[in-house]
């Protein structure tokens, strides 16, 4: 709210003093008449307050939250922090002796401050979902069931990088006047050309979700696991397809959740889940690496800690920052009440857009599957801001 101070200014006064004679004095003092100087100080111009600063206790769910997994995940994440006030206070968390909760939450109160997002533009409710690193099985050669290849990233495929804008990638092809490049073909159109050197071979709705969530762990028949690293895109937008398959009544509308479109494409595997899975013109493509059991690795270069890591809109938002999430309001059937908790911003995505958006790892596995597939609630994001 702004204060507005209301000022009144005195009009000018005539003060006729009358003054009586002395008792030894006959003669009257004649009155003596004039304006009365106005003040000689100016009351202070009206002021706007200064924003209230938002306490950690007004964090809806701050008093329940695992304050030392909080910190500890911060510890894991915030090296990756190029900013120097973070960075200060992550050598101070990284050195800190503290291993208890109450400890956590003091170091936390005390280092930083909150700061609500979205309020320049008008609003400030967004949206969370999430997503995890996926086991799926896969073979080394095709069968009937594993159908798709798993594509490394093509040699015809370049980055071009423009100045000040975002890379551009394109297909490279030799022409009679010296080489061309022209946008990468879409979904449809890579997967209407064979390739002759296959990762792996895969389920396709499998390899469809393997894709959006960019890396994942593929596990052989003699048991072995090797990771499908990101390698690289072609450049497409992202499009969801959860809302065509809803608008075409293939999903009810509060059930439009991962697990629930994984299993409509694998029940009609063939030419109509791969028209839908083609609404989707991004294709990923993977590199193959010894699986070290740990968890995936984001776009900051390091494992994202399971449920304390998110994906961000990096025009908004740096890697290593430190976000207090609270999000309520599920859109989906079966999913959590409520996710309220700090997390660290080590990851992005092609899907991940605006300020007020943020995208939850969840961990690897089936389980981590089946909650992150129902993770679609209404955000309220606060940053926390280094104190001096």
């Amino acid at each position: 709210m702004t204060g507005v101070f209301s000022r009144a200014f005195a009009p000018l006064v005539l003060a006729g003093l009358l003054l009586s004679a002395c008792a030894s004095v006959t003669t009257p003092v004649p009155p003596t008449t004039g304006p009365v100087a106005p003040p000689t100080t100016t009351p202070p111009p009206a002021t706007t307050p200064p924003t209230p600063t938002l306490s950690f206790s007004s964090l809806p769910g701050w008093g329940e939250e695992d304050h030392l997994a909080a910190l500890n995940a911060f510890r894991a994440g915030c090296g990756v922090s190029k900013d120097p006030a973070l960075a200060r206070v992550c050598s101070l968390a990284k050195s800190s002796s503290v291993q208890d909760a109450a400890g956590a939450r003091a170091f936390l109160e005390t280092n930083f401050r909150p700061e609500a997002l979205g309020v320049k533009e008008g609003g400030d409710e967004g949206l969370l979902t999430a997503y995890f690193a996926p086991q799926y099985d896969a073979r080394m050669s095709r069968n009937t069931e594993f159908t798709v290849p798993v594509r490394g990233l093509p040699s015809d495929l370049v980055v071009v990088d423009m100045a000040g804008e975002p890379s551009l990638i394109s297909q490279k092809t030799d022409g009679p006047d010296g080489p061309t490049l022209t946008p990468y073909p879409d979904r449809a159109a890579i997967e209407a050309v064979p390739t002759d050197k296959p990762l792996a071979w895969m389920r396709p709705e499998e390899l469809f979700f393997l894709q959006i969530q960019g890396s994942g762990i593929l596990v052989l028949p003699d048991g072995r696991r090797v990771r499908a690293a990101f390698a690289g895109t072609n450049g497409r937008p992202f499009v969801g397809i959860a809302t065509p398959m809803r608008d075409k009544g293939l999903l009810p509308d509060n059930n439009t959740s991962g697990e629930s479109i994984r299993s409509w494409l694998a029940a009609h595997r063939g030419p109509k889940a791969d028209a839908i899975m083609q609404l989707n013109p991004r294709y990923v493509f993977f590199k193959m690496a010894a699986d070290d059991g740990k968890e995936a690795v984001g776009a900051a270069g390091i494992p994202l800690p399971a449920g304390r890591a998110i994906a961000v809109d990096l025009s908004r938002h740096a890697m290593g920052g430190l976000f207090w999430l609270d999000a309520a309001a599920p859109k989906l059937a079966g999913a959590f009440p409520a996710y309220r908790r700090l997390a660290v911003a080590l990851d992005t995505g092609g899907a991940i857009k605006g300020e007020v958006r943020a995208d939850l790892y969840m961990g690897s596995g089936a389980a981590a599957g089946a909650e992150a597939g129902r993770v679609r609630h209404t955000l309220r994001m606060y940053r926390l801001v280094p104190n001096p």
